[in-house]
């Protein structure tokens, strides 16, 4: 049976120390010399308060800090003798989180504090009240709880680094393994399609130069090769992709256009909406689908427009590239490597991808990517 399932969560755990603390400490307060009247109210209920504080120890540290101070301090000029629990253990969680200066600033003021409440509301010579005020909060306890919380925030960045390690390593051997693939693809692969391309252009080179007919078939090979060639190149690309040099993003997609109309294309862009910073994957998938959606209307579409409209909206980024090229709602569009790229990555994204003939004549490819902004 998988235990895991049956783990208290974090919140629950909160509760039940908070609840915990703050009953200790009513125990003990109650239970040993406490005022009467309405000075034993007031400290009860700053006892009960401090230990209750806790509840927000994780997402507060410092505030939690605070309030059990001031509760201590409260509960001292009451007249109850109590060590301050609830203080020590915001004190291991603040430690924890990270925030050690702030703690040791707040534990010697306090350490400050206690004495001079037990000299200004406690009866009896000077000597008893310090003796007192020092058994609320020993420094002992102080150090431990300090140090424990330290302990614990080193251990935890030791595991926090060494996962980042087993990442980086992963991450390093999956590189090394694409251009591993990269390399026998293109020692065993290149060579011979390029001859095989070659070739059949050769052949109908040749032939239409004789006048003679050229066969569908060695038509068809010359058409599978120049594709097969595009994509095969794509692939390696791909695969050599090993993020050691910059991603392609958003702010390279004019130089699509760019060259979108050095291919003879009459290639616009538009950009709508606010810019802000996008995920680094959502801007190299917008990169990739410009890029595709060009190409194919650049080599097959027999286009001689191209727009390509970028919106930036507060929750997602909306990327649209139409043509006016030959293809018709009748039309299917070819299920290519291209397109099939296009819509893992997109889905991969969470977002959606629409590419279809246009109503008229042409094709558009629309794609939203979601985005999520910090607040």
């Amino acid at each position: 049976m998988d235990t895991r399932r049956f783990r208290v969560p974090a919140g629950a755990m909160d509760w039940v120390m908070a609840v915990s603390v703050a009953a200790l400490l009513l125990g003990t307060g109650m239970s040993g010399q406490h005022p009467d009247g309405e000075r034993e109210l007031f400290g009860a209920v700053l006892l009960a308060a401090g230990g209750l504080a806790l509840v927000a120890r994780r997402r507060a540290p410092i505030a939690v800090l605070a309030v059990t101070g001031l509760c201590a301090v409260g509960y001292e000029a009451a007249g109850f003798e109590v060590l301050a629990v609830s203080y020590l253990v915001a004190v291991y969680g603040a430690v924890r989180a990270g925030h050690r200066a702030q703690t040791m600033a707040a534990s010697v003021l306090l350490l400050v504090v206690l004495p001079l409440t037990a000299l200004v509301f406690r009866d009896g010579p000077a000597r008893e009240a310090f003796a007192q005020a020092r058994d609320v909060l020993e420094i002992a306890w102080l150090i431990a709880a300090f140090a424990a919380g330290e302990a614990l925030r080193q251990a935890e960045r030791r595991a926090d680094d060494a996962e980042r390690t087993r990442e980086e390593t992963a991450r390093r051997r999956a590189d090394e393994e694409r251009l591993h693939i990269a390399r026998e693809l293109h020692d065993s692969l290149t060579h011979q399609i390029s001859i095989i391309k070659v070739q059949s252009e050769v052949a109908v080179h040749v032939a239409r130069r004789r006048g003679e007919q050229v066969p569908e078939t060695l038509l068809a090979i010359q058409t599978a090769g120049r594709e097969a060639t595009r994509e095969l190149r794509a692939t390696l690309e791909a695969l050599r992709d090993d993020d050691t040099t910059p991603p392609q993003s958003l702010e390279h997609v004019p130089e699509l256009v760019e060259r979108a109309r050095s291919m003879g294309l009459h290639a616009t862009l538009t950009i709508e909406g606010q810019r802000h910073d996008v995920p680094a994957a959502v801007g190299r998938t917008a990169y990739r689908i410009v890029q595709e959606a060009l190409t194919n209307t650049a080599r097959h579409a027999c286009a001689t427009t191209a727009a390509v409209r970028i919106a930036y909206r507060p929750d997602a980024l909306s990327i649209q590239v139409d043509d006016d090229g030959k293809a018709t709602p009748d039309d299917a569009p070819a299920p290519g490597l291209g397109l099939l790229g296009m819509r893992e990555r997109v889905t991969a994204l969470g977002g959606r991808l629409n590419a279809q003939p246009r109503t008229e004549h042409g094709f558009t490819v629309q794609a939203e990517l979601p985005v999520e902004r910090a607040s």
